[in-house]
Order: C-alpha cells, then sequence, then structure tokens
C-alpha cells in the first residue's frame, strides 16, 4: 500500500509528548537528526512512515526506515540516531506498546497449525522487517480512528487484536510469541533483566540470577546473550551508566556522588568507563545534559 496516507495521518495527529487518544498508540514526529543518545527499548512495535534510525544493542545495530517496523520483546538499553530527519521530511512513526497479557490471549485462541512451527534456540530481543501490507493496513485504519471519536472505544481494541496477530504470524513472530509465554527462554531473560534493572548497584554472582531465572548457568549465558547481546555483567554496566547520565543532568557538580549512587567505589573506572561509552568524562558531559535528554533515543523512529 502507498505510505501517503499512512504519513498524513501521523503528521496530523503528532504532539509533542507523543501520545494519542488511543492507550498504548503513540506517534513521533522529530524534524532533525540527533546525536547517538541512550534510553531503554521498551517492549513496543515501532513502524517508520518517513526517515530513518540506527539502533544500537550491545554489538548489533539495527537500521530501520520508511516501510519497515522494528519489535522490541524485551526492555533493553539502547543507544538510538535519527539518520533521516528534517524541517521539510520529519522522521514520521508509529508506536505500540506490547503487552504479555495481550500476546498470550491471542496465542491461546490461536488453532492447530495457525502459528508457523517455532525455530530452535531464544531469539533476539529486537527484531526489524519490512512491513508486509496487511501490517501496514491494519495501523493505519488505527490511526484513522484517531478521527472517529464515536467508533475508537470499540473499534480500537479489535484493530489492535488484529496489529498482534500480523506480527504474530509474521517474519518476527518468534520474537514477539516469546513474549506471552509464561515458561519461554525469553520470560526467563526477561525476569533476570527486571532484576538486575532494579538492583543495578548493588554486585552480585550470575550464578544466582540464573538460579532465580529459573535457568542452569550454561543455558542462561547463552540465552540472555542471544536476547540482550551482551553478558549479565555487560547489561548491568549499561544500566548503571545509563542511570549516571540522567543523574548528571540533575547533579552536574557531583560526580564521584553520581558514581558511588549507581554503584561505582572506584571514581577512576567511573570515569573511564564513562568516557568509553559517552565520549567524554562524566564532568564534560554533564555540562552538555541539561534539556537533551530525549525519548527519541529509543525505538521510535
Amino acid at each position: 500500500m502507498s505510505l501517503d496516507e499512512f504519513r498524513s495521518l501521523l503528521d496530523r495527529h503528532a504532539r509533542s509528548d507523543w501520545t494519542t487518544a488511543i492507550d498504548g498508540v503513540l506517534i513521533s514526529r522529530v524534524d532533525r537528526p540527533d546525536p547517538p543518545a541512550p534510553s531503554m527499548s521498551g517492549t513496543v512495535l515501532a513502524v517508520i512512515a518517513q526517515g530513518a534510525k540506527r539502533l544500537a544493542l550491545g554489538e548489533r545495530v539495527y537500521e530501520y526506515g520508511a516501510g519497515q517496523y522494528l519489535v522490541a520483546s524485551v526492555d533493553l538499553p539502547v543507544t538510538g540516531q535519527f539518520t533521516q530527519a528534517g524541517p521539510e521530511h520529519p522522521a514520521l512513526g508509529f508506536g505500540l506498546t506490547l503487552e504479555p497479557s495481550a500476546v498470550a490471549e491471542l496465542l491461546l485462541r490461536a488453532g492447530p497449525g495457525d502459528l508457523p512451527r517455532a525455530g530452535g534456540g531464544v531469539p533476539s530481543g529486537i527484531a526489524v522487517s519490512d512491513a508486509p501490507a496487511a501490517l501496514l493496513d491494519a495501523v493505519v485504519r488505527m490511526l484513522r480512528l484517531l478521527d472517529e471519536p464515536r467508533d475508537r472505544a470499540v473499534l480500537a481494541p479489535l484493530v489492535k487484536r488484529e496489529i498482534l496477530w500480523r506480527l504474530i504470524t509474521g517474519e518476527q513472530g518468534a520474537t514477539v510469541r516469546e513474549l506471552g509465554l509464561a515458561d519461554s527462554g525469553l520470560s526467563h531473560v526477561s525476569r533476570a533483566v527486571r532484576w538486575i534493572r532494579e538492583h543495578y548497584a548493588q554486585a552480585f554472582r550470575v550464578e544466582d540470577v540464573a538460579r532465580m531465572s529459573g535457568m542452569s548457568v550454561s543455558a542462561f549465558h547463552r540465552s540472555f546473550q542471544a536476547v540482550t547481546a551482551m553478558s549479565p555483567i555487560q547489561f548491568q554496566k549499561q544500566i548503571r551508566l545509563q542511570e549516571a547520565r540522567l543523574l548528571l543532568a540533575t547533579h552536574p557538580g557531583d560526580v564521584t556522588g553520581v558514581g558511588r549512587r549507581v554503584g561505582y567505589d572506584n571514581a577512576s573506572q567511573f570515569s573511564r568507563e564513562y568516557r568509553r561509552q559517552f565520549g567524554a568524562p562524566p564532568s564534560q558531559d554533564a555540562a552538555r545534559l541539561r534539556g537533551t535528554t530525549r525519548a527519541s533515543a529509543g525505538v521510535l523512529p
């Protein structure tokens, strides 16, 4: 299908905070390329109508542009950068929050043979594909409901289910289906991810986190790496450094204190790892942080 109506609907309904009148539906409009910036991905579908973006997860780099979609099935630390966006041709994107309960309900309703056969191993937590016509059609019909408040309450949930079904049965269906399976490898890794995010400032033994996640140490290492593109310790470091950068935006004169708050006992190690991650030591980076942290660093275009 043509992307013209898709672009027009996004442009007309875009708000500064990216929200819409439909719960879980987001619209982004960005007028300029941004430097690489860190954020958390969320669990989300993102479809681009115009523009392009580059997203890094560990050593993996994902690029997606007009007519493509990205799914994130785990809330992961990523670094995002717009590569195509300008005042005349802003980046325009549609987002939908992915809820495990909604995915699980559709999986329960699926009949024998309705779902593609699952492949081996745990899929990556982020995946990119070209958007098929059926998915784009459903997304456009969802956006049309923003102009039809009388129909919105009844039809929006139905169209959400259709969009989820298109994802579940599509090219990246394995990534999305894992989100709704209570005992999937992804669910075990997600449990560990949540624990590390909540306790990022404290040291931990990988063996203990693996046991808490219900996996052997070797299986946990393989699955965690497959989903996040990082080891558990590398993941913790990413979370620590992202949290430190957010804290420095409001406490620019307390570099040592910020380092301690996120779990660094050694100030020189904190400065060294921070500089490696963000290109400048914390004392220099703090001066340019105020007002620069943007939600656009995440998955949405």
